[in-house]
């Protein structure tokens, strides 16, 4: 293994600009060598801004590139599997972004494809990797609320969709795009699969969509039962006025914690006014800047130490399998009971 692990990034878009921060100089034995994107205009400018020797509008030129030992993939969901199938086959270790996928078959064959090749395959969630909610796993894990009842994790975000987003064929639809996030948080913190869903969504903030894409929806409410008994409530939400908001609260049979919130720092203003303030957070990419720095650095260390990723493929399909779950029950308005597919755990 090379004493620095070359990275290259295909996907230049905002997620993608915070792993090239990362790797440009943040990440420890790693360092970002290309960039990729089908857009010439963000691929320069990426290179550019975080000093990356070559930029290409052809993803398979980077994956071809000597210099790349991994990548970093955030592209739009439906190519996922197409890229990160090519760059498993090149020898190169991947980072992917969530969602894994539009299918639990894409899914699978990521994971053949990395294990074929004997490449590392991470999956990005990088919840996994913020303080705040490694705590609770811990106390979870330590027994400090007893066993695990009930986990209602909501995400709600201030951007307005981009236009594939709206199209639900071709990105599965908020449950992916936000609710990924918590749909890991859910298995991770009561140590279960999902096993029936029921999901309600309607569309009540992007009138733009209604015409064109009628079966869209910026909110949804999707519940859970899990194989241990648990239950699960998971809430998304996108193109709320207000800011990022991203918590959990778990109930166990001993007691409750609650991780994130909404204040952008501990300061709260009393006025004259009468009025309570408190600034809010504006984006998911201030409040878990530090949690992909660690992410990044964890990827980059399961490569030097040939290790085992925190958050691999398996982890990607079982939120993939509940996204399609869930979208199924929204289309046909009843409970959906997931079977297990594809690979075991």
């Amino acid at each position: 293994m090379k004493s620095t692990v070359g990275v290259g990034l295909i996907g230049c878009g905002r997620a993608g600009r915070i792993h090239a921060r990362c790797f440009a100089g943040r990440t420890a034995g790693a360092r970002l060598v290309a960039v990729a994107d089908s857009d010439s205009a963000a691929a320069l400018q990426t290179a550019n801004d975080y000093g990356a020797d070559n930029w290409y509008t052809d993803y398979r030129r980077l994956i071809a590139d000597a210099a790349v030992d991994a990548v970093v993939v955030v592209t739009p969901t439906n190519s996922h599997c197409e890229i990160v199938v090519t760059a498993a086959a090149a020898g190169k270790h991947v980072l992917c972004e969530k969602p894994m996928a539009l299918n639990v078959d894409e899914c699978s064959q990521m994971i053949d494809a990395a294990d074929r090749a004997g490449v590392k395959l991470q999956i990005g969630f990088m919840r996994r990797f913020d303080a705040g909610f490694r705590a609770a796993k811990q106390a979870i894990d330590n027994g400090e609320i007893g066993e695990v009842v009930l986990v209602k994790s909501l995400t709600h975000g201030p951007s307005v969709p981009q236009r594939w987003m709206y199209d639900i064929a071709a990105s599965n639809g908020p449950l992916a795009e936000v609710n990924s996030h918590d749909i890991d948080t859910l298995r991770w913190f009561t140590g279960s699969e999902v096993r029936e869903v029921y999901a309600l969504a309607g569309n009540y903030r992007c009138p733009e969509a209604r015409d064109e894409f009628p079966d869209f929806y910026d909110n949804v409410v999707l519940s859970t039962r899990l194989e241990n008994g648990a239950q699960g409530l998971i809430e998304g939400a996108v193109s709320v006025a207000y800011g990022y908001d991203s918590r959990a609260e778990i109930l166990g049979t001993k007691g409750i914690l609650f991780v994130g919130g909404l204040a952008e720092r501990p300061l709260t203003v009393c006025s004259a006014s009468l009025q309570v303030q408190q600034p809010i957070v504006k984006s998911w990419r201030t409040l878990f800047s530090d949690a992909y720095e660690a992410e990044d650095a964890g990827f980059v260390q399961v490569i030097v130490d040939d290790g085992v990723p925190e958050v691999g493929g398996i982890d990607g399909l079982r939120a993939v399998e509940v996204v399609n779950a869930g979208n199924r029950s929204i289309r046909e308005s009843l409970p959906v009971r997931l079977e297990t597919q594809g690979v075991s755990v």
